[in-house]
């Protein structure tokens, strides 16, 4: 796979302005979410972008862009009509290309020297096929995540052939259809916030939206589908994701950049001050 374009989902009428958020960046400067989110797929090999936003939203999300302005294309989804349907939007942008998928409210800090999307895009090559980034999740956060279930592959990563995928599924429903073998008790492989697609999700969501006219596009049944009909794989990345829009993401997040970046020793040690003083208060 010859990968050069990335889709962007930043259109969610809850999450429209987290993208917009400042986060000091492992660089010591401050920047946008979006403009850190574009910044990996660069690093990956990424040339063009597809921003998927609401209208009106274009101003503020190009200024949020920074340097790869001239890179990124706006693509305006009118209804909120579900996350399957913002992807089918990006068909024209993305045409027959295989593509990065990313969603603008997650950043990924990598355990390793390589970015969590060069580590995807790397494995689609090698492999031919749609991958999905996985990361072992507790059971306690399954209502905010897709998760699949399947079988590992083999050989030295960890990849894993999907059998099933389910959205945001109780963890019952979880410990019947989505067991994972050699994963802990209590985890799942749930979405990282970063894909690999080709033009099959257009065409499976396309047949979705038909069977259903009317009702909101959902991407984890497109996949389910797509489970069953070909050879779809999941890499668990060395990497953590952060969703900025969960209680207390944005802090996270900030703090795992920091701690990855160049200023890590004295943000460390302030990190270590504050935890003194709150233990004396405490005490």
């Amino acid at each position: 796979m010859n990968i050069r374009k990335a889709l962007i989902t930043a259109a969610n009428p809850r999450q429209r302005t987290l993208p917009l958020q400042t986060l000091v960046d492992r660089d010591g400067e401050p920047k946008a979410a979006l403009q850190i989110v574009l910044a990996e797929a660069a690093e990956a090999g990424i040339e063009e972008f597809g921003v998927i936003v609401c209208p009106g939203d274009e101003e503020t999300y190009a200024a949020a862009c920074g340097p790869f302005r001239s890179k990124v294309r706006f693509i305006l989804q009118n209804e909120a009509r579900g996350y399957g349907h913002a992807i089918l939007l990006g068909k024209e942008f993305c045409g027959n290309e295989p593509f990065l998928h990313l969603v603008g409210d997650h950043l990924h800090v990598s355990q390793s020297s390589v970015g969590c999307a060069k580590q995807l895009l790397e494995v689609a090559a090698a492999e031919n096929a749609p991958v999905s980034a996985v990361q072992p999740t507790h059971e306690s956060l399954l209502t905010s995540y897709g998760t699949v279930g399947g079988k590992l592959v083999g050989g030295d990563r960890p990849l894993y052939q999907v059998e099933a995928v389910l959205e945001k599924p109780t963890p019952t429903l979880a410990e019947q259809q989505l067991i994972v073998p050699g994963l802990r008790a209590g985890y799942y492989l749930c979405f990282f916030g970063l894909h690999v697609f080709d033009a099959e999700i257009f065409a499976l969501l396309e047949s979705q939206r038909a069977a259903n006219p009317g009702q909101n596009l959902g991407l984890s049944p497109a996949l389910h589908t797509m489970a069953a009909r070909r050879r779809y794989l999941a890499l668990s990345i060395a990497g953590r994701r952060y969703d900025i829009g969960s209680r207390y993401g944005l802090l996270f997040a900030q703090l795992a950049l920091s701690l990855a970046g160049r200023d890590r020793d004295p943000v460390l040690l302030q990190l270590v001050e504050m935890l003194t003083h709150s233990t004396h208060r405490q005490s």
